[in-house]
């Protein structure tokens, strides 16, 4: 295996693991590592209620577990993930550590002010290779074009920064409302927003949403051999990164990874 698969690999599987540890609360406080199946069981004999119609059972345990496991898999992919496109972004492009991360500070209703993140970033005046600055340009003022960004407002961006997700199909509004207002910032410090999904799950109306928000969104999609709506052409063609090759050569570790989690999941004892 090659070094650099292996390093990115790392990147990817490290937060997946995390998920054969997970234990439900069960409303036991938000810290704290979950209760175990034989403090479950303490917890809910205890109640009379609980006790009365026999919900101790460990099937029940069973069932949140699996249930938050699995939400626990997805959210671990999406980190991983996210992690490993900030490192495709330092390696493919010649960028520092500094350079891929980017932040801004909001308001609160209380009068507080709170550091929002996004996932990456590529400020284009980092970019030492012309050719790569140039090629990233060129996709900029492409995608641009795609979702209606004013040629005024274009002139004045000076890189692009970006949203990681693993797939997109809740319709929790204020997720969205979150994200069109980061899209609002994005602008006002010269980037354009843009929204990488990994596979080709995102709801139609969110789709149209961001867009009309002015998202510039790449979709896990296969051969449409268009960097500006496919997040694989985007990686190859204007990163400089065959992310689709790197998922495929490394599939049946990932799969591995992902049965031996479930499989710890999907039983009643906590490991």
């Amino acid at each position: 295996m090659a070094i650099e698969d292996a390093r990115y690999l790392k990147t990817v599987l490290d937060p997946i693991r995390v998920c054969a540890r997970y234990r439900p609360k069960f409303g036991q406080g938000a810290k704290g590592s979950g209760l175990t199946l034989a403090e479950f069981q303490t917890l809910y004999r205890n109640d009379p209620f609980y006790s009365w119609f026999g919900l101790d059972n460990p099937l029940i345990y069973a069932a949140h577990k699996a249930a938050g496991g699995l939400t626990s898999v997805y959210r671990q992919i999406g980190m991983g993930c996210e992690r490993l496109f900030r490192t495709i972004l330092q390696d493919a492009l010649g960028l520092a550590a500094s350079d891929v991360t980017w932040s801004y500070e909001a308001p609160t209703q209380s009068g507080k002010v709170r550091t929002l993140h996004l996932d990456g970033r590529v400020p284009l005046d980092r970019i030492g290779d012309a050719r790569k600055r140039d090629r990233f340009h060129a996709w900029m003022k492409r995608s641009a074009e795609k979702i209606g960004v004013d040629q005024g407002i274009f002139e004045k961006l000076g890189g692009a920064v970006f949203e990681v997700r693993q797939g997109y199909k809740s319709k929790d509004s204020k997720r969205q409302n979150a994200d069109i207002a980061n899209a609002a910032s994005a602008y006002s410090k010269a980037y354009l927003p843009c929204a990488v999904i990994l596979s080709a799950q995102i709801d139609s109306d969110i789709l149209l949403r961001y867009r009309a928000a002015k998202w510039a969104i790449v979709i896990g999609i296969e051969g449409a051999n268009d960097p500006v709506t496919s997040t694989y052409d985007f990686m190859r063609d204007v990163v400089g990164y065959d992310l689709a090759a790197f998922f495929m050569r490394n599939s049946a570790t990932f799969q591995a990874e992902i049965a031996a989690a479930l499989k710890t999941l999907l039983t009643p004892e906590a490991t």
